[in-house]
């Protein structure tokens, strides 16, 4: 192979590559949320609802504080990868199956759980697409959440801090 053609398509492989590793983002920080922005169609509005994130794909971990009339206050931490293999956090009622993977620059991440409603076990399927703004200060996550009772669409925007 002609030398030229050679470096060529060296150059060509890590430019390809660089591309696609610029792509992925790095959600890692402190994020609030934006309640003026977000919407949480027919649930209770939320006051708080928090993330600190440690991201170094594909480890992503997230602790979530959040809080609202209906449910009070609570934490929940998630380890997860973001090459799509399952992971199983919580423990019981709040126990579910999680895996993570990018589509271009939005991180999809799904869950299922197994919740008793008045004595039936049913399972909530949850599907969240993260993307962050091109100043990489604003974090949009969109959520399906999809339970016997029909699906629920909601939208939180957090700042960066």
């Amino acid at each position: 192979m002609n030398p030229f053609i050679r470096v060529g398509a060296l150059a060509l492989l890590i430019l390809t590559a660089s591309l696609a590793a610029a792509e992925k983002p790095d959600f890692s920080g402190e994020w609030k949320l934006n309640t003026v922005k977000s919407d949480f169609g027919p649930v209770a509005a939320f006051d708080r609802w928090d993330l600190d994130v440690t991201h170094k794909d594909p480890s992503l971990k997230v602790k979530a504080t959040m809080s609202n009339a209906q449910m009070g206050e609570r934490t929940n931490d998630t380890e997860l990868s973001t090459d799509g293999q399952e992971t199983q956090t919580g423990e019981g009622a709040s126990s579910a199956i999680v895996s993570a993977a990018w589509t271009g620059p939005v991180l999809v991440v799904k869950s299922t759980r197994k919740v008793n409603m008045q004595g039936d076990e049913v399972e909530i399927r949850n599907e969240e697409k993260w993307s962050l703004s091109e100043d990489g200060k604003t974090l949009t996550v969109e959520a399906v959440i999809a339970s016997p009772m029909g699906e629920l669409r909601m939208k939180r925007v957090m700042d960066k801090q």
